[in-house]
């Protein structure tokens, strides 16, 4: 009898070991995808730091360039030390310089009458971002569309950015274009409705203060 439980004691021991050995070659897997997870976080963040960074650099004579008005030679680069609109936004289009460069891109387009390209580029640039910057990139795109005589996408696009706007500065100027097409197309109730919002809302506004005199043209032309 004591033999006998001897051997099943040392049964259950071997059984023991054998589980506790599974368990913990489980808990080492799970440990190493752990720790292969969080290398991969680190990494990643140098890297995409490090891209941001990079970025910011071939952004910037580019940057300069649309702001002295050379949209030609901002968007192209000079083929040495200027990379281009186009090349920054296609090598580092998923950083914010990056993002930052389409944007740059689409307005310089437009700027100089290549409407496709610039719908293209505006379009996408990624309006998860800064309050200011993301509407009125929005409100670009909406007077493209305009320039492109796509009326109803005009006047979509503009009341869109005039709302993600949620401001005195924007949203009143988006309002009131949006009002001036649907105006020019004949649709004086839903050009009065965007005014009297203007009317309503930003009253404080450049816009605001004028906005009567478009509120009166509409009623007297109806």
């Amino acid at each position: 009898m004591a033999k006998n439980k001897k051997n099943g004691m040392a049964v259950e021991a071997v059984e023991e070991v054998s589980l506790v050995q599974k368990n913990l070659r489980k808990i080492v897997i799970c440990v190493g995808a752990v720790v292969a997870i969080v290398v991969a976080v680190v990494l990643w963040i140098t890297y995409a730091g490090n891209r941001n960074q990079k970025a910011a650099e071939a952004l910037y004579p580019s940057e300069q360039l649309f702001q002295q008005g050379q949209y030609e030679k901002a968007l192209n680069g000079d083929g040495q030390q200027v990379l281009g609109l186009i090349e920054v936004a296609k090598q580092y289009g998923s950083t914010k310089a990056g993002n930052v460069a389409k944007l740059y891109a689409g307005l310089a387009y437009a700027q100089l009458g290549n409407l496709e390209e610039a719908e293209k580029y505006l379009k996408d640039f990624d309006t998860k971002g800064d309050e200011m910057i993301s509407p009125a990139a929005i409100g670009a795109l909406g007077n493209v569309y305009a320039q492109m005589e796509q009326n109803d996408k005009a006047v979509e696009t503009l009341v869109k950015a005039a709302k993600k706007a949620g401001n005195v500065v924007l949203s009143p100027l988006f309002l009131v274009q949006a009002g001036e097409i649907l105006e020019a197309e004949g649709k004086a109730d839903e050009a009065l409705k965007l005014y009297e919002e203007v009317k309503a809302h930003y009253a404080a506004s450049q816009q605001g203060q004028e906005i009567d005199k478009y509120i009166e043209r509409v009623k007297v032309g109806k």
